[in-house]
C-alpha cells in the first residue's frame, strides 16, 4: 500500500501565490523567438573559388543584408591561400592569402561597410582559424528596443 502525500499548509499557500503570478512568467519558447534566434545565429560566407573582385561584391552584399536583418556577428571564410598557384614553386605563392588580407582591407576602405562594422577579428580554430574572419556588426536601430 502506497503512502499518501500530504501537502503542508505552507506549501499550499506558496502554490496559490505562485499560480496568481503565473502571467508574469515568460514562456520557455520566448527564448526562441525569431529576433532572439537571429542574434545567436552566425551567418557564414565561404569565398573559396572567388576572384578578388567577385569576393568584394559578395562581401559587400552579405554585410549590408546581414546588418539590415539585425545580425551581430558574421563569419567569412577566406581560406589561407595555401593552394595558390605559382610557376616556380607550387608550395610558395607570390599571391598567397590574397582574400585573407584584402577582404578586411576592403571593408575598412568602404565607407558604407565601415559604418556598419564594429570590429573584424580572426576566427576561432573551430570556425576556420586564420582562414576565416569574424565581422562584428554595430547595432541596427530597427532591432534595438
Amino acid at each position: 500500500m502506497k503512502k499518501k502525500y500530504v501537502v503542508s499548509l505552507k506549501n499550499k499557500k506558496d502554490w496559490i501565490a505562485f499560480t496568481k503570478q503565473i502571467n508574469n512568467i515568460s514562456p520557455k519558447e520566448a527564448d526562441f523567438l525569431p529576433i532572439k534566434t537571429q542574434e545567436n545565429k552566425v551567418p557564414k560566407l565561404d569565398l573559396h573559388g572567388f576572384s578578388l573582385s567577385e569576393s568584394n561584391k559578395i562581401v559587400k552584399k552579405f554585410i549590408v543584408q546581414s546588418f539590415d536583418q539585425g545580425y551581430k556577428k558574421l563569419l567569412i571564410i577566406t581560406g589561407k591561400g595555401l593552394r595558390s598557384k605559382s610557376y616556380d614553386n607550387p608550395y610558395i605563392s607570390e599571391k598567397l592569402s590574397v582574400l585573407r588580407y584584402s577582404v578586411p582591407e576592403f571593408i575598412n576602405q568602404d565607407e558604407n561597410l565601415s559604418n556598419k562594422v564594429e570590429k573584424i577579428s580572426i576566427a576561432n580554430v573551430k570556425d576556420g582559424g586564420e582562414g576565416a574572419i569574424y565581422i562584428f556588426l554595430k547595432n541596427n536601430k530597427k532591432f534595438t528596443k
